[in-house]
């Protein structure tokens, strides 16, 4: 189960990576997605 959390956070991630790339997430006042994520990851890591 575990690691199907892990994957999906990794995929929610990478989405989160290839709209900020893109610009949508500018588009629409969502850049705090990014810090979101960022904050984030180092729990995961620490947890792996």
């Amino acid at each position: 189960m575990t690691d199907a959390l892990f994957g999906l956070f990794y995929l929610v991630a990478i989405v989160v990576v290839i709209l900020h790339f893109t610009g949508w997430l500018e588009e629409h006042n969502m850049e705090w997605l990014v810090f979101v994520m960022a904050v984030l990851v180092f729990p995961v890591v620490i947890f792996l």
